[in-house]
């Protein structure tokens, strides 16, 4: 195998691929990116055995061939070479070394056979569907951080993607949700994902698949089973292992009797929230909403570190106090894009819905806490 290639373009497929690699691996393969020269593209894969990425990329081959080499070690040269820089790979008769040639700087990597490397094998996806590149990242970014990291409750350790109905509109759902919390976000439910398998994909492919999200054009291609899942776009694939377990009703967690409703700019209460909670205990990041008439206090104090309060105007009158943990509802109100943010209480020991006025596709319940 022998090919030149951009640094800016092998840069970029390799920071693409390893972070999928573990830094400490039991398993030497598992620590090597599977490289594979053929016509005149180089195609890139990396796996956790859970989780695998693919990627292509234009490169001048003189000879095809395919070889793995250490990953992490491969990009941080790569990643210190020279911009502008055209960079030399080529493998030895033997298939053990792989040089890396820039300029005047020459590398040699020992290489493992490609035999060793493993193949994730997705096996039949029967449902195929795409959705928008932009809605894909929506769909991730209002509900990952909602998230669970308890590793005794795995199956709150994804995103939970089902089809489900809204005022008889067929939808694609997806919930998160780490017990304190709950995040949900839908969309318009698009072809071929009808009668698709409620699956929790997981966090770790969730963080993979937004990264890679941020820089793709237009639509993502899903494929899935009741196991697997795989997401293609531009020149990458990836392809993921579900979560093997149910996921909660959710819907029971969603309260339905909430009767009192106040609306309050999403960015000022952002904004008192965050300031406010500089006081508040640092484990449970206690702040105090008081509800009285068309004002609302937030509160919070410490017995080290002393007091705070601010006032923010709202829209609606009721009387009521909550506690909060300042951290989850800086997470939630973080999420809202549009100016009016509308809160639904019931009383001090209930969740409360959070919407944005202007999108109806989230909707979150947060969980109160005594103060």
């Amino acid at each position: 195998m022998k090919l030149s290639i951009e640094r800016a373009s092998l840069l970029r497929s390799l920071n693409h691929v390893q972070s999928v690699v573990e830094r400490r691996n039991t398993i030497p393969i598992l620590s090597n990116v599977l490289m594979k020269a053929d016509g005149d593209v180089l195609t890139f894969t990396t796996t956790d055995m859970d989780l695998e990425i693919n990627e292509s990329v234009a490169a001048n081959i003189d000879s095809e061939g395919a070889t793995t080499v250490p990953a992490h070690t491969l990009y941080d040269i790569v990643r210190k070479l020279p911009d502008g820089s055209d960079v030399e790979l080529t493998l030895n008769a033997e298939g053990t070394q792989m040089e890396v040639k820039a300029g005047r700087s020459k590398f040699k990597l020992s290489c493992l056979p490609t035999t060793d490397f493993p193949e994730l094998g997705a096996g039949e996806l029967p449902t195929s569907f795409s959705i928008p590149a932009a809605d894909m990242r929506a769909l991730i970014d209002r509900t990952k951080f909602a998230m669970s990291t308890e590793e005794t409750r795995y199956y709150l350790n994804g995103i939970y993607l089902h089809e489900a109905e809204q005022d008889g509109v067929k939808v694609l759902r997806a919930v998160a949700t780490d017990g304190h919390r709950l995040a949900r976000f839908e969309m318009p439910l698009s072809d071929g994902a009808a009668g698709m398998p409620g699956i929790i994909i997981p966090r770790k492919t969730i963080g993979e698949l937004r990264k890679l999200v941020d820089e793709a054009a237009d639509a993502i291609q899903i494929e899935l089973s009741e196991s697997k899942i795989r997401f293609a776009f531009d020149h990458i694939v990836l392809t993921s292992k579900l979560i093997d377990g149910t996921f909660p009703d959710y819907q029971r967690v969603i309260p339905q009797g909430n009767d009192k409703i106040v609306e309050v700019d999403a960015k000022m209460l952002t904004s008192a929230v965050d300031r406010v909670s500089t006081i508040s205990d640092g484990k449970s990041r206690a702040i105090k909403i008081a509800l009285n008439g068309k004002q609302m206090t937030v509160s919070a104090s410490s017995p080290d570190a002393g007091s705070a309060t601010e006032e923010v105007e709202v829209n609606g009158e009721t009387d009521i106090e909550i506690g909060f943990n300042a951290k989850y509802l800086l997470d939630i109100t973080s999420q809202i894009e549009g100016e009016g943010c509308r809160l639904t209480l019931a009383d001090p020991a209930s969740p409360t819905i959070i919407q944005d006025n202007s999108d109806a596709s989230a909707l979150y319940v947060l969980m109160p806490l005594r103060v």
